[in-house]
């Protein structure tokens, strides 16, 4: 899919090295075509390095898109430029009048607080509030993930004897799920997580389907019954180096970290890692865009707001 971005964007380059079809918002706007509009809430400390990642799931089918990047106002980010921050990405006060076709809500390093204590929670929940009558389907991502459940159906999450890290096989549960097309019975997901949130929860609520879990890493995709939220607590966006940065990263502070599962061949981290998840992510990030959004969006985004939240999409 070519996908909307700046010139200048870092990850223009590294995609179009891929052979990844990127397009300048200038030859975009020369087009007679409806691209639908994504918003990424980036809330991950190495932005550059998500935005890569993110683009290149997004790239995978023949739809154009459109995305922005937001930004949060109540939080200064450490390991990202600022200039590229004003350059880039746009605060809630400059979107929250648009109209979206998805939103994808990332991870944060942050699962360890209570969700009260995160100093941008509220403007978290201003935005997942908002996100209900401006957005036809959102993606939560593992710490977004737990937020998403905790602020719309009030699931608690739960910290882990420790941490939960490497790459686990996953089976599928509701076989017709749309997210789901053409995945095999089995599939692996990389997690890096200390905290869960429980399949007993989630069953109480009848609003919630739980589509995939693992063995040993617990429930995995959560949809709301009407299609238009997902609640993924792996990060199937990861690079194949991802997991061996955290590990090396946290060996070299002198933390107690275990080698990621299933990850270096052999458990030896001098070996390359297996990239053992990119066709199935791949695969439910064009799901996503193909079935769950733009078979059902309205093509005029202002309809948004007479859809009625409990249409019944199907999930």
């Amino acid at each position: 899919m070519p996908i909307k971005i700046p010139y200048e964007l870092p990850a223009y380059k590294i995609l179009q090295n891929e052979n990844i079809f990127v397009m300048s918002r200038d030859r975009a706007e020369h087009q007679d075509i409806r691209p639908l509009k994504i918003l990424i809430l980036n809330i991950m400390p190495k932005k550059i390095e998500t935005e890569s990642q993110l683009l290149r799931l997004l790239s995978n089918t023949s739809i154009q898109v459109d995305i922005d990047f937001l930004n949060l106002a109540s939080h200064v980010s450490k390991n990202t430029p600022e200039n590229h921050l004003s350059t880039f990405y746009k605060t809630f006060d400059k979107v929250c009048c648009n109209k979206y076709d998805g939103m994808i809500i990332t991870g944060a390093p942050v699962e360890q607080l209570p969700f009260e204590q995160v100093d941008y929670w509220n403007e978290i929940c201003r935005i997942m509030k908002w996100s209900k009558t401006n957005v036809f389907s959102t993606l939560h991502i593992c710490w977004g993930a737990q937020a998403g459940l905790y602020y719309h159906f009030g699931i608690e999450k739960h910290m882990l004897d420790k941490k939960l890290f490497g790459v686990f096989p996953h089976v599928v549960e509701y076989e017709n799920a749309q997210l789901l097309k053409g995945f095999d019975d089995v599939f692996m997901v990389p997690h890096s997580r200390h905290s869960e949130v429980l399949r007993e929860d989630i069953e109480k609520v009848s609003q919630l389907q739980i589509l995939t879990s693992s063995p040993m890493a617990g429930v995995h995709i959560i949809a709301n019954k009407n299609g238009r939220q997902y609640f993924i607590t792996g990060h199937s966006e990861y690079d194949r180096n991802t997991l061996a940065d955290e590990y090396f990263r946290d060996v070299e502070k002198g933390l107690d970290i275990e080698l990621p599962y299933n990850y270096f061949p052999d458990d030896d981290p001098s070996n390359k890692p297996l990239f053992s998840w990119k066709c199935h992510a791949n695969l439910m990030f064009s799901n996503w865009l193909n079935y769950c959004i733009y078979q059902s969006t309205p093509y005029d985004l202002s309809e948004l707001e007479v859809r009625n939240w409990d249409w019944e999409a199907g999930i």
